[in-house]
């Protein structure tokens, strides 16, 4: 079976408002930086296109109709997801592992500044019937909901929560694209007044408008393309029965999660715990609590291990095995559609700078997404140097 990789990855924004240009804007200068990093000219280059995007989101009825110009596919095999960024991506994979298509654009954005009733949004998403006429006064609800859940089945305290909170707002202290980082203890956490009980506003992630654009090749073109690619070992997604229905959701957990994940191992060919055969993982954190039920979910951890090496610093950007190195969502925001892209690029990033000397299979890394509530749709990938 061909092998995919991603070779040039190019992203505009990550700030809370990117006044300067617009969405189609974002994905052109998204689009210029991927394409100029590998060299390539997309009209010539590059085989087909994929845009992950939501109308709701935008705004725009069939906003595809947006999508091929921006990123160089005008006239050209072009299709949109409405999905995760990490769906597109695998879409993708998909193309190139027919041995038809040598290189792919994946590219997904976001810019909910521009958004004047996210409520208003989030709440079209509702089952119309029962739950969209209670009118929700916070559109975190949800969020409060699970984690209520989630601290009740696993004994877990608001401790755990703001441990992790304040280790990803600090660790993107260090990274350009983390505009919501800050330097946070436990105490301010803490002693903060919640938002929705139990999350403060250091435990829900800020949105972030974004543009990200991922080329993905065969292994033929990958090896033309750089010296340095990232392959996509495995990939996963899964969706459970109840999105959009609240009353049939297992408040406690995500099986989409570990399903995923479990469908990227198997693709990748790997099994056991993922810190055996990954270095790092970039997860699902736009709820802290969130972090402690992915690395459940992944298998990393349970909630009490996973507590242990939280208070161990073992997920520290310099801990044994780093969970959101980058920051995560809590420190760069949500980006919508792209916010499963944000995961990956940090994770590319990541792997492309241990250099192009490793072994194959040398380094590996998690990537766990989740699309936000009230969908439950989860995507994981495996990278690998």
């Amino acid at each position: 079976m061909p092998r995919a990789a991603i070779v040039s990855a190019g992203w505009y924004g990550f700030k809370p408002e990117v006044g300067e240009l617009s969405f189609r804007e974002m994905m052109f200068e998204a689009a210029l930086r991927a394409y100029s990093a590998a060299g390539v000219d997309p009209r010539r280059d590059v085989d087909a296109f994929f845009s992950c995007q939501e109308d709701y989101w935008e705004g725009i009825a069939i906003t595809d109709e947006f999508a091929p110009e921006p990123i160089g596919g005008v006239l050209r095999p072009t299709s949109t997801v409405a999905g995760d960024f990490i769906q597109c991506l695998g879409q993708a994979v998909m193309l190139v592992r027919t041995g038809y298509f040598d290189l792919v654009a994946v590219e997904s954005h976001a810019k909910p500044s521009d958004i004047a009733t996210i409520k208003g949004v989030m709440d079209m998403a509702l089952d119309p019937l029962y739950l969209r006429p209670l009118d929700p006064p916070n559109p975190h609800f949800i969020g409060g909901l699970m984690a209520n859940a989630f601290l009740a089945r696993t004994g877990l305290g608001r401790e755990a929560l703001a441990m992790v909170a304040a280790k990803n707002k600090n660790a993107g202290l260090s990274n350009p694209r983390a505009s919501h980082a800050a330097p946070v203890t436990l105490g301010d956490v803490l002693s903060a007044k919640p938002v929705v009980d139990p999350l403060t506003g250091y435990d829900i992630a800020p949105f972030s408008d974004a543009a990200i654009v991922m080329l993905v090749a065969s292994e033929e073109a990958a090896r033309r393309l750089t010296d340095t690619p990232v392959w996509i070992e495995g990939v996963g997604w899964s969706t459970e029965s109840g999105t959009g229905s609240l009353a049939w959701h297992q408040w406690d957990s995500m099986p989409s999660i570990r399903m995923a994940v479990d469908m990227a191992k198997s693709m990748a060919g790997l099994s056991g715990r993922p810190q055996t055969f990954t270095s790092f993982a970039e997860l699902e954190d736009r709820y802290s609590f969130m972090e402690i039920l992915s690395m459940e979910e992944a298998g990393i951890a349970g909630p009490e291990e996973a507590y242990s090496m939280l208070e161990a610093g073992d997920t520290e950007p310099s801990g044994n095995y780093p969970v959101n190195p980058s920051g995560g969502s809590l420190a760069a925001g949500v980006a919508l559609e792209a916010t499963g892209g944000f995961r990956v690029l940090e994770a590319y990033e990541r792997l492309m700078a241990m250099g192009e000397e490793l072994e194959p299979g040398a380094e590996r890394a998690l990537v766990v997404s989740w699309r936000g509530p009230p969908t439950r749709t989860a995507m994981a990938v495996i990278l690998g140097v």
